[in-house]
């Protein structure tokens, strides 16, 4: 509940007693572009449970947004897609993947930032991303239509 001047006065203080002092600092926040500035690794809880965690780099890397023709948005079935947005004529998933894996042609594949990321997963209580072996979900990836 500080001005933005204070936050970030308190931010610095904090990173700045963790670098020097060689210990962890546990923020909570709802304010993501805060997060992604200092955050070395998520634990995203929803619905109270763990659904994200992991190092924020290996999460980022491990996740791309491909956009393409709408009408071709359920082909991805084989990628764990962990969140659809359709327009009219552009489609936009979410899907764990990596930079090497291929992109289907006539699609395009952008990295993503830590807010997208947490703002997909947040929408997907269903869906996860947790250390060690590929987690099943619970639901369908929903559709946000615009």
């Amino acid at each position: 509940m500080l001005d933005p001047l204070a936050r970030h006065d308190f931010m610095a203080t904090v990173l700045a007693a963790a670098a020097d002092d060689g210990v962890s600092v546990v923020l909570s926040s709802h304010v993501l572009a805060e997060l992604e500035r200092v955050a070395d690794y998520l634990i995203l809880l929803s619905r109270g449970r763990v659904q994200v965690a992991g190092e924020v780099e290996d999460l980022l890397a491990s996740h791309r947004m491909l956009t393409g023709p709408a009408a071709e948005a359920d082909k991805f079935a084989e990628r764990p897609v962990v969140h659809v947005r359709r327009g009219q004529a552009q489609a936009h998933l979410l899907v764990r993947a990596t930079v090497d894996d291929p992109v289907p042609p006539g699609w395009e594949a952008h990295p993503v930032g830590l807010e997208e990321l947490t703002l997909a997963y947040l929408r997907e209580p269903g869906a996860g991303a947790l250390p060690g072996p590929a987690r099943g979900r619970d639901t369908q990836p929903s559709e946000v239509t615009r």
